[in-house]
């Protein structure tokens, strides 16, 4: 629900971050915890009377946690990591070295993959617990991916939690569209294909590489649709792919020319392809997003001309 100085534009806004400090690891911590109950079936905690299910057992699921997440931050008991009431949040030790932001969103995937309804049956006053039906839907899970992206904008966290369930970093003013991996996923060539769907894939990647990592695949994609005619020579290729593109217009046959040895000069002078020392590196990640999206946009355009 907007507020008042949202509705008249009087709000201040949160810069856009990948980093994630601590206050806002301990809201969407937080925020998993508040799933505790829908990952029971992975690890149910028995009420003592013999009556069923009362919860999930945090011993057990700290104890799964502790091999599948091992990063994930966790107290000197070893408890499921952050307890809400055993920490606090501005506590200088745990800013400096004590939690993982990407082990978080391991956390985060965890839960979402993992969370299923329940049904509370009745509440037991003498254990002071409910008592619960572990169902096999999982429409929780919607609500989930709701609180967790609303979390996420809230503080500016430039991430959000896919529907395939998995968290996926957001590029901001980029070219990539739907419609753009519509046309990807319909290229003949199933090298390109692939290439392209792998750098879209790094591209949206969480870690603090994968916008390198993406632009060296979408380099990787780019040369090879340059031969993407086989039958011809490589010059050929791209001279037919730039034809073709251009559509009649010699003007704009010269300016894509021109894009394409740009692309492939960029590609072999700086750290995308190669890494030589005399090569020149890159060492902010922005840098890294806009050589993807320049590559990204000429081959966007390139691929709706494919034979």
């Amino acid at each position: 629900m907007p507020y008042y100085t949202e509705c008249n534009g009087m709000r201040r806004q949160t810069a856009g971050t990948y980093e994630v400090s601590v206050d806002r690891y301990s809201l969407l911590f937080r925020c998993c915890e508040k799933y505790y109950n829908n990952l029971a079936w992975l690890c149910p905690e028995q009420c003592p009377d013999g009556k069923g299910c009362c919860g999930v057992d945090r011993k057990g699921l700290s104890l799964r946690l502790k091999y599948e997440i091992p990063d994930l931050y966790r107290d000197c008991c070893d408890v499921i990591a952050v307890p809400s009431n055993h920490w606090n949040v501005f506590d200088e030790e745990i800013r400096s070295d004590k939690y993982n932001q990407y082990a978080l969103f391991d956390f985060i995937e965890f839960v979402a993959k993992n969370c299923r309804d329940v049904r509370i049956t009745e509440h037991h006053g003498y254990f002071n617990h409910n008592h619960m039906h572990l169902l096999e839907s999982d429409g929780v899970w919607l609500e989930f991916q709701a609180e967790i992206n609303d979390i996420l904008a809230m503080t500016g966290l430039l991430y959000r939690l896919a529907d395939n369930r998995e968290i996926e970093r957001i590029v901001e003013n980029t070219p990539l569209t739907p419609s753009i991996e519509h046309l990807v996923s319909a290229i003949k060539e199933q090298g390109t294909a692939q290439l392209l769907q792998e750098a879209i894939a790094l591209h949206r990647g969480p870690s603090p590489t994968a916008a390198r990592d993406a632009a060296e695949k979408i380099w990787d994609a780019f040369e090879r649709l340059k031969s993407y005619y086989s039958s011809l020579g490589k010059k050929q290729s791209v001279e037919k792919v730039v034809r073709d593109t251009a559509n009649g217009t010699s003007e704009l046959e010269k300016l894509l020319t021109d894009e394409y040895r740009a692309l492939t000069k960029i590609g072999n002078d700086f750290r995308i392809r190669h890494h030589e020392t005399n090569i020149i590196d890159i060492a902010d990640s922005r840098h890294y997003d806009y050589f993807f999206n320049r590559c990204l946009s000429l081959i966007a355009l390139s691929i709706q001309y494919l034979e």
